[in-house]
Formats: structure tokens, sequence, C-alpha cells
């Protein structure tokens, strides 16, 4: 199994983020069923890890909070424009629940996650789009605000990887108290 943990989007929030698809010709959009955020990516596992990843997360306590979109970005790679981002608000519910879940999942053997953690939102991949057209893009839509979300749980993903896009299946979700 591929495993992630993450939040779930409301249908609000995958409407808003929706309406920019199609903006920028040349990009390869995110379905609007595939938004969310990655609060850890996992990787491959076997079952029996699976199942040991279940209980470190579950053990984990973090409070409710609200989720909001915030700015729009671009991530890099090899100094490349490689995909487009909204973010999210606020930072340090996100940034603690991370840490949480980072904290857990190393207390069960995991390695630690090399990469910075950045509230985001997966847009679109954008390789080989003019960086003009998406300096353009970016300051079209760097205001981008969304309403305030309730998020009472964050949920441990499944991906299978497609021809054209991954699916992702919600696998078990786990309270916020």
């Amino acid at each position: 199994m591929r495993l992630f943990a993450g939040l779930d989007l409301p249908d609000p929030l995958r409407r808003r983020l929706a309406a920019l698809a199609g903006s920028l010709p040349g990009a390869r959009w995110v379905p609007p069923l595939n938004y969310h955020l990655t609060l850890r990516f996992v990787g491959e596992v076997q079952a029996h890890d699976a199942e040991e990843i279940d209980h470190a997360l579950a053990a984990i306590r973090a409070r409710p909070f609200e989720l909001a979109l915030c700015g729009v970005g671009i991530f890099h790679r090899a100094g490349t424009p490689a995909s487009l981002w909204a973010g999210a608000e606020p930072r340090e519910p996100l940034e603690r629940l991370h840490t949480k879940i980072e904290t857990a999942l190393q207390r069960i053997g995991l390695p630690a996650d090399r990469k910075r953690f950045i509230a985001h939102v997966s847009l679109a991949r954008v390789d080989g789009i003019a960086e003009a057209a998406l300096a353009g893009w970016l300051q079209a839509h760097n205001l981008l605000r969304s309403e305030s979300v309730p998020k009472t749980h964050f949920t441990l993903f499944s991906s299978l990887l497609g021809k054209e896009q991954p699916v992702y299946t919600a696998e078990v979700d786990y309270d916020l108290v």
C-alpha cells in the first residue's frame, strides 16, 4: 500500500479551487476529487506496517480547527517550476498536527520526513510552461482567499498510481478532539 496522512477538503473549498482550473494554458490540473492537504507522506508499506501506522495515528490527540485557503505559489524541482499550489491557514494548528504525526510515525520506526512541511493543496503540474505565463498567473491569483471550514478529523489515505492521475482512497479518519 502507498499511504499518506492528510486533510480532505469539503465541497466549498473544492469548488473554489476548481474555479482556477483552465486559467493557465498548458497546465495539467489536479481533478477536484484529488484535492487534499498532505500532512505526512508515508509511501509504500506492507499490510502489517499499515496496521502499526493506523495504531500510531489513532493515538494522536489534537484539537479541531478552522481551515482556509490563502494565496498561491509554485514549487520548483531542480530550479525549474514544477507545480502550482494554494496555501492553507492557519499555520500553527497545521504545523502542530504535522509534528504530532511525524513524531508518532518516527516512534514506530519510520524514517524522518526530510522535506520541510508547507501546508498546501496541489493544483496543477506546470513543467514546460513559460515563466512569464506563470508569473502572470501568480499575480492574478495571489490574493486567493476562501472561507474557513471546520476540520474535525484527519485521514489516512491510500494512493493508487494511475496512467492519468492517482486515485486516493480515505482508509481511516482520526477525530480531532
